[in-house]
């Protein structure tokens, strides 16, 4: 099933069973396996892989050949497709041009992985993640602008773009209600 509004461009694999939310984009050379899904205005750029096990909810943008695992310990001469882990990635998270996401992890709420990054387990809500293996190295506003936190404790700290306010509670970031 293929979302009104959706544009998919050269080369692009749709499996039958996918499921393809609204206003989303397809870049060349996309494949999406039988039990993808995507939400709503999901951007994927041009070469990426979404395997069987991947959900990518609305407002996820996958970079430029970046690229999801769906086994995580593959073998040409074993048969795994028992095995495939899911891999989760919430609303507005961002994953960087040729970072790679190993199966069975979860990409939190407007979290920012880096280009080339390689992504081994979960990832928290609105985590800045970077090198090989990724490490968390700051905090990200929705708007995708660095949040000026500490990686623990207790902290606030104000989206510059657009003045919204975060909070840094026992290692975990939010953002604050609007008054």
């Amino acid at each position: 099933m293929v979302g009104a509004g959706t544009r998919i461009w050269h080369w692009v694999h749709v499996s039958a069973g996918a499921v393809i939310g609204e206003n989303c984009s397809l870049g060349q050379n996309v494949f999406i396996g039988n039990r993808a899904t995507l939400g709503k205005n999901v951007k994927v750029q041009n070469n990426v892989p979404i395997y069987d096990g991947v959900t990518l909810e609305d407002d996820v943008f996958c970079g430029p050949s970046m690229v999801f695992t769906n086994v995580y310990n593959p073998r040409s001469f074993v048969e795994r497709k028992d095995e495939y882990r899911a891999t989760h990635v919430r609303r507005g998270a961002t994953l960087g041009a040729n970072c790679t996401i190993v199966c069975g992890v979860s990409i939190g709420l407007y979290a920012f992985v880096g280009a080339g990054a390689v992504i081994t387990r979960d990832v928290p809500d609105f985590a800045l993640m970077a090198g090989v293996p990724a490490r968390q190295i700051g905090w990200m506003s929705s708007h995708g602008v660095r949040l000026d936190l500490p990686l623990a404790g207790n902290a606030t700290a104000t989206c510059s773009a657009t003045g919204d306010v975060y909070e840094l509670v026992d290692g975990k970031v939010r953002m604050r209600e609007a008054a």
